[in-house]
């Protein structure tokens, strides 16, 4: 159900908060996707039982009760955080993250923490320490990733929603993916304190949901400042004001150069989709990313030099996996990382570490950020036309497991679609438009001026409403 239905009955008394949660676990011990890494029963049924006294005080708030899933690259208090990795495969976080101390402020019920690729890097959630995940929508395909465990815990009915992160697309690849909704809100509306760092100036925290007025009930608990956290410098407000009350005369851009890289059954689709905006009576707009050729390369370069950087603090001296072998500090320092780590997170430290490196900064980390530059001028152009953005999310659907995960050409690709909303630090929404002729989901993305989170939502609920 939906979190507007799941809220009426529990406040009607049709089904319990404990009951809703047994019901829910009992069904992740029938999970043959893979989704969860750890799963918090006793947690669980003891945070339901608070949420019923709450709702039983008739004091409930919107999220009192719905069980929900968490990415296990989000610090969960006395619950086991791994990030996918060998590298932290017993930490158990001493705070919770500023999300999951809001979600907990409503009582809401969290039932575990899923699967996604190694440190948030990848897009098939397939180079996970404990094996990939498999696409509800069919169990030979990838997620998508790196959220794809959360996508895919919703899409299976194994919550009522979930967190995850969105880096580079890590939110709305998934989503669409697995035929749900995923939204990456604004970098700064949600804090990240608590988020383990893979690109600290892409990371945002966002909701995956079964509608777009979901997302919103989601964010509007989730967003706000942080003292821990100086880029979450707006408040939350009511995330789904506007649905069911779309403006007219709504300017829609579609950037060609989407379009034209993408399958041609995803492009159709999606077209299609946006011709039912007419009906709405919005204004469709021709328009044009001309950088965005550029902008998967700018991303993987300026995503690796952060990350290079972010994770030089697992060193196995910390915490963290901690090698037996090395009879040095510097061999226990390589020891440990090189048992750690996974293969696509070498690979992405070293190339981080390669374009950061001296002789090749120029060439490469300072032309990507002018690149960066250049996407966001470009972005606000668009604007200056048009209210909002629409696109594909992927260029293809969900592609066999084992398919490209071993290519980084293709598998960085895939992102061409979602990285520029990261790079320009835009709120931006996949929902689900139409099935290929497997019937694999396909997912179009809605992308807003910054900070209008409101705006999006309210045409993505539109969209589904008609």
């Amino acid at each position: 159900m939906k979190l507007k239905e799941l809220r009426k009955k529990l406040d009607n008394k049709e089904i319990g908060a404990v009951e809703l949660t047994r019901e829910n676990l009992d069904a992740i011990k029938g999970d043959v996707c893979n989704s969860y890494i750890t799963v918090c029963e006793e947690e669980a049924i003891s945070a339901a039982r608070e949420a019923q006294l709450l709702i039983d005080s008739g004091k409930a708030l919107p999220m009192t009760g719905i069980p929900v899933s968490v990415k296990d690259n989000i610090c969960t208090k006395g619950i086991r955080t791994t990030c996918a990795s060998k590298m932290l495969e017993d930490f158990i976080p001493p705070y919770d993250a500023s999300v999951v101390e809001k979600l907990k402020s409503q009582k809401t019920v969290i039932l575990g923490k899923t699967n996604m690729d190694e440190f948030a890097m990848g897009g098939s959630s397939q180079t996970s320490y404990f094996g990939g995940v498999k696409n509800p929508a069919d169990t030979s395909r990838v997620t998508g990733g790196s959220s794809g465990g959360a996508a895919a815990s919703v899409a299976a009915g194994l919550c009522a929603a979930a967190l995850g992160s969105d880096t580079g697309g890590s939110i709305r690849q998934p989503s669409a993916f697995c035929g749900v909704v995923g939204l990456k809100p604004t970098y700064g509306r949600v804090s990240r304190y608590g988020l383990i760092a893979f690109a600290s100036s892409f990371d945002q925290i966002g909701p995956i949901a079964k509608s777009a007025e979901d997302t919103g009930y989601i964010l509007s608990a989730i967003a706000g400042r942080d003292e821990n956290d100086m880029t979450a410098r707006c408040g939350s407000e009511d995330f789904t004001a506007l649905c069911g009350k779309l403006p007219k005369g709504l300017k829609i851009g579609l950037p060609k150069e989407f379009f034209e890289g993408s399958d041609p059954g995803i492009a159709a689709a999606v077209s299609e989709a946006a011709q039912s905006y007419k009906e709405l009576g919005a204004e469709l707009i021709e328009c044009s990313l001309p950088s965005l050729e550029y902008a998967v390369s700018a991303y993987y370069l300026i995503s690796s030099a952060e990350a290079a950087s972010n994770l030089s603090r697992f060193d196995g001296v910390k915490y963290g996996h901690r090698s037996a072998d090395g009879d040095s500090f510097m061999e226990l320092i390589e020891n440990s990382r090189s048992e750690g780590f996974g293969s696509e997170v070498k690979r992405r430290i070293m190339l981080g570490n390669y374009a950061l490196s001296s002789g090749y900064y120029d060439a490469y980390y300072k032309n990507a950020s002018r690149i960066r530059t250049k996407i966001k001028a470009e972005y606000d152009d668009i604007f200056s036309r048009c209210d909002i953005v629409l696109t594909p999310t992927a260029p293809t659907t969900a592609y066999p497991i084992g398919f490209q995960e071993n290519d980084p050409v293709k598998m960085y690709t895939a992102d061409i679609c979602t990285v520029t909303a990261n790079i320009a630090g835009l709120p931006s929404v996949s929902i689900p438009c139409g099935a290929d002729e497997n019937g694999l989901p396909i997912g179009m993305s809605l992308t807003g001026r910054y900070m209008d989170e409101k705006l999006i939502i309210a045409a993505a609920d539109a969209f589904e409403r008609l």
